[in-house]
């Protein structure tokens, strides 16, 4: 299990920061990731003789097309909470989420990897246990259905209507292909029933074959 923060002033004030296209790390969630470029396999090892946070954020451009694109303003300190090294040099890591930040700066440094100035203030509510949340699980239900099937994607029925309410919307946030504007929309969410509210509509908003976009 990772570190108990009780407070936002428990966390560091800058992050090695891990800038990925789509993907977002929720609040105890846990986002598995496969590391083989050689500047994050640096990182990491950087991150693994410390405290063994790392920053998830997205670029706020695509990476493609600029070197150095700049980063969007919200992302996640997440804990490596287990890794495993492969005979072909990369790193199996899980990261588990622990607070959302807001980036207020980058940090001049000497290494191939980004680092960060991080405020967790705002986000201080993050790291409260959670509640037992209500959401509308069979609107959700029957929309995820339509989604899955229109995408000829499965899911683990089972799990989906077992699982507690925060685990169950942070995973379908976070595993769910949605475009990156819709994942920073997640992301960014006060609080829990808005991510449900916004997962719900986006869901729904793609229930038919094809990209969805949020304006």
């Amino acid at each position: 299990m990772p570190r108990r923060y009780h407070s936002y002033s428990d966390l560091p004030k800058s992050l090695p920061l891990f800038p990925l296209t789509g993907v977002v790390l929720l609040p105890r969630g846990q986002l598995p990731l496969n590391i083989f470029e050689p500047r994050y396999l640096e990182m990491f090892d950087y991150a693994l003789q410390g405290d063994r946070l790392i920053g998830m954020i997205q670029p706020a451009e695509h990476e493609d097309k600029v070197a150095h694109p700049r980063l969007s303003q919200v992302g996640c300190a997440g804990k490596i909470v287990s890794y495993r090294e492969t005979e072909d040099n990369r790193y199996l890591v899980t990261l588990a989420g622990i607070c959302r930040f807001r980036l207020t700066g980058e940090m001049q440094t000497t290494t191939p990897w980004r680092a960060g100035y991080c405020d967790f203030a705002v986000f201080g509510g993050d790291l409260a246990q959670p509640g037992d949340e209500v959401f509308p699980r069979e609107r959700l239900l029957a929309a995820l259905k339509i989604y899955l099937t229109s995408r000829d994607l499965q899911a683990d029925w089972k799990s989906v209507m077992t699982a507690p309410g925060e685990a169950l919307i942070n995973a379908l946030a976070m595993m769910c292909p949605f475009g990156p504007a819709e994942k920073q929309a997640l992301l960014e969410a006060q609080n829990f029933q808005d991510r449900a509210s916004t997962l719900m509509a986006l869901l729904e908003m793609g229930s038919e074959p094809g990209p969805t976009t949020l304006n």
